[in-house]
């Protein structure tokens, strides 16, 4: 059996890898919800928390954040750790229900129900648009006000009520940016379990527009030639994966 072991956003590993064993690596703490997960790899797999970390570690057994944790592990294991944080998440933050007040408790693996009204309730995941904008040899790069690294990504935004995500693309570019595209296209989607997103890629050719940044998000935007790319983001990311197709496609070694 597996075991996915997160205290607060740190992964458990055992020799950089997920524990696997008849019992936990750790103790479950009293009163702590063991959330059932699909198998991995074959094997039954089962998550939990703890609270307070362990003092001392052993050589063997270290704590990672979720996103480092993608270096490591194979990516099914790092996919399997993401939905388990997510359904952690569900659970520290959905514990009264939103329409009478009562407490709400499990009743599926990955839903809760109202112990007094019934209702039912399923884990809400945020949707993202993120697009690779291209003109001619050149893609459009920004600067985020949020980065913590001097790297540049792609315009990003979450989706809002009553709106397709091509509307979202559209809006989104032109908020933060002043610019216009055309040729929208659907590139690719991915989990983003930081705490409970869903990526969704798209590409897109300018079509008009003065570049003009948006001063609340943004520090710096600008079309770059594929030649003379800045830093750009890590490789886990919807982000540097759009970049990296984008580079393979003109021939470029990513």
């Amino acid at each position: 059996m597996y075991y996915i072991i997160f205290h607060n956003d740190q992964l458990l590993l055992h020799d950089g890898a997920l524990p696997q064993g008849e019992v936990p690596p750790v103790a479950i703490p009293e009163g702590a919800h063991l959330h059932t997960l699909p198998d991995l790899d074959g094997e039954a797999c089962r998550a939990f928390c703890i609270s307070t970390p362990l003092t001392p570690l052993t050589p063997e057994i270290t704590f990672t954040p979720l996103r480092a944790s993608y270096d490591v592990l194979p990516l099914s294991h790092y996919l399997m750790a993401g939905k388990a944080r997510e359904l952690m998440h569900f659970d520290d933050t959905v514990r009264y229900c939103s329409v009478c007040g009562a407490p709400m408790h499990w009743h599926t693996d990955i839903s809760k129900v109202c112990q007094s009204c019934k209702r039912e309730v399923w884990p809400s995941i945020a949707t993202a648009i993120i697009v690779l904008i291209t003109r001619g040899d050149e893609v459009l790069l920004v600067r985020a006000r949020n980065f913590r690294r001097p790297y540049y990504g792609l315009v990003a935004g979450f989706l809002e009520t009553g709106e397709t995500l091509e509307e979202c693309v559209r809006r989104e570019v032109k908020e933060e940016t002043n610019l216009e595209v055309k040729n929208i296209r659907y590139f690719g989607n991915q989990p983003w379990p930081y705490p409970s997103g869903q990526m969704v890629g798209f590409t897109a050719e300018y079509a008009g527009g003065e570049l003009r940044v948006q001063d609340e998000e943004l520090t710096d935007a600008n079309f770059f030639h594929r030649d003379h790319l800045p830093e750009i983001p890590h490789k886990l990311s919807m982000a540097r994966i759009l970049i990296d197709a984008w580079l393979e496609s003109h021939g470029h070694e990513v």
